[in-house]
């Protein structure tokens, strides 16, 4: 895990490359190096995994090729055989994934990729051709920027690298702001500035640095098969029983102790358990919340079943409690993410990296991606419970919704879940099922986004509907629980999770590993038939059959729980002033994007506990600290 940069036709290489080891530092704390020549400059921040040496320092240079490197490729043992078998004449020189993976190209061009099972960014640099090759892994687990500023082009692993170049383009890519505030995300190859961009996952780009103009040429390398062939329960349940522990050994690979986030929910209960058959002095790690943070967000105690788990099976256990003081740290946090992203979760990341590295430890392993391929979020089976709802009588919903509506959210100090959730469900349980499921992760609607911002974004939200539409309609029909499944791995997987999660362990310097986002994993998932996934009124049954094999009961079918921090405590307590200050009517107006008389609605209706607004407040707070750092700094 390390990080990356590419500079073409820039006068100042040298520059650029200190200035990106400062920069990325801490996605690579172990070397920063530099390569360049001719018009072309390569920069690598080492974080070491795997060959700890020097010989395994980037930018590897070998036989006219040059590689940048960010990520594992975890099948590279069985690849190096390869190699060697085909060609014997071909010599290693380091015992790294990254060498493997140099030798791989120069046999197979881009059909290398074919071959790969891992996260990845990477770049190859032809000397001889002047051909770079830049590639991104199946499911975008780690990030690649970049943006052409006049006749010259730059990449990256982080925004913030890119945004330092003089001459990069600040201006607001409006759609990307619209979506922010949708979803609390950005969504897609964009990002928030017009002329920058996200490789997309699962694709390729060459530039030939030598022409007098550049021109990327980005191309598709891998599709999934989503064709259904698990329909038997117990066929299905050994093929992903399989899948999981092919890909949790290779998920184990490295030179460096690896450990694990340990929630005491399913997930990564069974990654801790099934890692632990590979080592038992695994140790792991969870958050804690205060209690009177949990009267106010009504959350479940997840350190208790963490800790119960840790005792039951051994692991070195390490429980971290958040408490408010944290949001000292949140412009630091908000920097760190690159984009506005108002899911709390991202500090919840950061605190646990922070801590485990501390404690000396490189790798964790995460649970992350079960939702997102097995009907795991509630907003699912609400959008299932929605299509049965619009059957009932019209007048019986519309009497529904008029008293859902008078339900408070918080009294005397106390969060009112069940209020919240209803709110929630009422807000798309009469639209067509894509359109409800959209809605279902979607803070505002088009009403409220209009008042929400200074201009109509009518047609700004036109593209964000249609690009939710599309994953939606693309596969599966007639299957809404592998639709919303496909399009949470495409939207919410990809946007979010994957998003702050790399940004915010990186920060820590601390490489997260997500054995269900495994190549072989996602296949077998995305073959299986969705009444497997949603089965006995069970979200996630077919995992939990599976995990029937090595969890107890209780952790299998305990309720389950969100990993974020208590941002509506703190919204209405720490966080207050700092609502007064960043989101004044002067600062408000003076950033233009929004009306501030609809905001302050919005603070006014959280405090008086007549509306639940804190994620939407949040992330209006993210948005200004984001602002701050990324236009004004």
């Amino acid at each position: 895990m390390c990080g990356i940069a590419g500079f073409i036709n820039f006068k100042n290489n040298q520059e650029l490359i200190e200035a990106t080891g400062v920069l990325q530092c801490h996605r690579g704390p172990d070397a920063q190096k530099g390569w360049s020549y001719e018009n072309v400059a390569l920069a690598h921040q080492r974080l070491s995994i795997i060959d700890l040496s020097e010989r395994s320092h980037q930018p590897l240079v070998k036989n006219g090729l040059v590689i940048i490197f960010n990520g594992e490729i975890y099948n590279y043992e069985a690849l190096k055989s390869q190699i060697r078998s085909s060609n014997p004449a071909i010599e290693f020189t380091t015992s790294s994934d990254t060498e493997v993976l140099l030798e791989l190209y120069r046999l197979r061009k881009e059909k290398c990729l074919d071959d790969l099972i891992g996260m990845f960014a990477f770049a190859i640099y032809e000397i001889e051709t002047g051909r770079l090759f830049i590639a991104r892994d199946h499911f975008g687990i780690k990030p690649l920027f970049y943006t052409q500023i006049g006749h010259a082009m730059a990449f990256s692993s982080e925004l913030k690298t890119l945004v330092r170049i003089p001459g990069f383009n600040k201006t607001i890519n409006h759609t990307s702001l619209v979506a922010a505030m949708n979803y609390l995300w950005v969504p897609g190859n964009d990002t928030m500035f017009v002329n920058c961009f996200k490789l997309p996952p699962a694709h390729f780009m060459t530039i030939n640095t030598r022409e007098a103009v550049l021109t990327p040429v980005v191309q598709r390398y891998w599709k999934p098969d989503t064709s259904i062939k698990y329909t038997d329960e117990k066929q299905a349940i050994a093929a992903l029983d399989a899948s999981l522990q092919e890909s949790i050994t290779r998920h184990m690979v490295a030179d460096v102790p690896v450990s694990s986030f340990l929630s005491g929910g399913l997930d990564s209960s069974l990654i801790s358990v099934m890692a632990q058959q590979l080592n038992p002095q695994l140790s792991t790690y969870t958050i804690g919340t205060l209690a009177r943070d949990k009267k106010v967000e009504q959350m479940p105690e997840d350190e208790k079943h963490a800790r119960q788990l840790a005792e039951q099976f051994g692991f070195d256990h390490n429980e971290i409690n958040i408490t408010p003081d944290i949001i000292n740290e949140l412009p630091g946090i908000v920097y760190t993410l690159d984009e506005p992203i108002g899911d709390p979760a991202a500090i919840n990341t950061y605190l646990i990296c922070k801590t485990a590295r501390q404690n000396g430890v490189k790798v964790l392993l995460s649970g992350m991606g079960a939702d997102e391929l097995f009907f795991g979020y509630r907003r699912q089976q609400a959008t299932l419970q929605a299509i049965r709802y619009q059957k009932l009588p019209a007048i019986a919903r519309k009497l529904a919704s008029a008293m859902i509506q008078l339900l408070p959210v918080k009294f005397m100090g106390r969060g009112i879940r069940l209020s919240r959730w209803a709110k929630r469900f009422d807000s798309f349980a009469n639209l067509p099922v894509e359109e409800a499921y959209m809605r279902s992760y979607s803070y505002y609607d088009i009403t409220e986004l209009n008042r929400l911002f200074k201009k109509e974004v009518n047609e700004e939200y036109g593209e964000i509907r249609a690009a939710h539409a599309y994953y939606f309609n693309e596969h599966y029909t007639g299957d809404p629980i592998n639709q919303m499944c496909f399009t949470d791995i495409h939207m919410f997987m990809q946007g979010l999770n994957l998003s702050y999660t790399d940004k915010s362990s990186m920060a820590a310097s601390v490489e997260v590993r997500v054995p269900f986002i495994d190549k072989k994993v996602v296949e077998t998932a995305l073959q299986i038939d969705g009444q497997l996934k949603f089965k006995e009124n069970k979200s996630k049954y077919l995992l939990k059959k599976v995990a029937e094999r090595y969890l107890p009961h209780p952790i299998i079918y305990r309720p389950k729980a969100s990993f974020g921090a208590p941002i509506r405590s703190w919204i209405s307590g720490e966080l207050s002033g700092m609502v007064d200050e960043l989101l004044s009517e002067k600062n408000v107006k003076k950033r233009g994007f929004f009306n501030y008389a609809y905001i302050k609605q919005l603070i006014d209706n959280d405090r008086k506990g007549i509306e639940d607004n804190a994620y939407r407040i949040y992330q209006l707070l993210t948005v200004e600290l984001w602002c701050r750092s990324y236009l004004d700094n």
